[in-house]
């Protein structure tokens, strides 16, 4: 077998293992994946599905008191009418 043979045998065996690490890799991608989505539906009753929308809401309440602040240089319970 001479070089240029050795390196071409090297590389189709380079090639099947990075083929068989790539399965390997979508595979756990897959499993990943399942258990997002399974983690991630709605359960009633305080699961990590509400958790996680109900601070998605707070932040979005959040900036808009801070927007509302800046825009109105007033501060929110003032412009509200709360306090006086």
């Amino acid at each position: 077998m001479n070089s240029s043979e050795k390196s071409n045998s090297i590389n189709e065996d380079n090639e099947n293992k990075s083929d068989e690490i790539n399965d390997d890799n979508l595979n756990l991608g897959d499993e990943n994946m399942q258990k997002t989505f399974e983690e991630d539906k709605y359960v009633f009753g305080w699961g990590q599905y509400s958790e996680i929308t109900n601070g998605r809401f707070a932040m979005i309440g959040f900036a808009a008191i801070i927007l509302i602040e800046i825009i109105s240089n007033k501060s929110f319970l003032n412009w509200a009418g709360i306090i006086h």
